[in-house]
């Protein structure tokens, strides 16, 4: 009399099992992989930027910059480790860019010098530090005549004097000069002329 199959048992592979070792392999490879994946995203380095903008001149202090963390290539920017403390800034280093090696100086080396330009006509709008300003000189003779003072200096920073003493508001730039510069640039501010700031198209900072 013939009876009923009897089922075979499932066996539970055993550590030996080529599936087993295969899947727990594949397992180990993608861990690794997406582990690589993170930390080569999270390769970057601490470099200092400038809170607001920086205009040449200014001599660098703590509260001037900010850690930040990017991820490019050392040596062009300045890092924690090499402080730039005192150093001079040579050029206009913009809010929130990332401090250049290059556009730092020792103090010695900064020949150039700021001057205080009192407005005859009203800035334009957008004129602020960091901006490129053209100086002229309007002179009220028996021949008017308009002439170039100073070309493509850096504004360090702006004052507006609208005092209810005053009849219309008048406004001192402060300027950046070379030291060539200087000397012309104070004989017009002390002629008997009209000064007039004037913006230089796209440059800012």
């Amino acid at each position: 009399m013939g009876g009923a199959p009897i089922a075979g048992r499932l066996r539970r592979p055993g550590w030996r099992d080529p599936r087993l070792l295969l899947g727990l392999l594949l397992i180990a490879v993608s861990v690794t992989a997406v582990t690589a994946t993170v930390r080569s995203a999270d390769e970057t380095a601490p470099y200092y930027a400038a809170r607001t903008t920086l205009t040449p001149g200014t001599i660098v202090t703590r509260d001037d910059v900010k850690i930040v963390r990017v991820r490019i290539e050392g040596g062009t920017y300045v890092a924690p480790g090499d402080e730039p403390w005192g150093k001079v800034v040579a050029r206009v280093i913009g809010r929130d860019e990332l401090l250049p090696a290059g556009a730092l100086t020792a103090a010695e080396n900064f020949a150039a010098r700021t001057i205080a330009v009192r407005t005859t006509l009203p800035l334009a709008d957008g004129i602020d530090a960091g901006s490129v300003v053209d100086v002229y000189l309007t002179t009220d003779d028996d021949n008017p005549s308009t002439s170039v003072v100073a070309r493509g200096l850096t504004v360090e920073s702006v004052e507006h004097d609208d005092g209810s003493f005053s009849a219309s508001t008048v406004e001192t730039v402060y300027v950046v000069a070379a030291r060539d510069e200087v000397e012309g640039l104070l004989d017009a501010l002390a002629s008997r002329g009209d000064i007039s700031v004037v913006g230089v198209a796209g440059g800012g900072a």
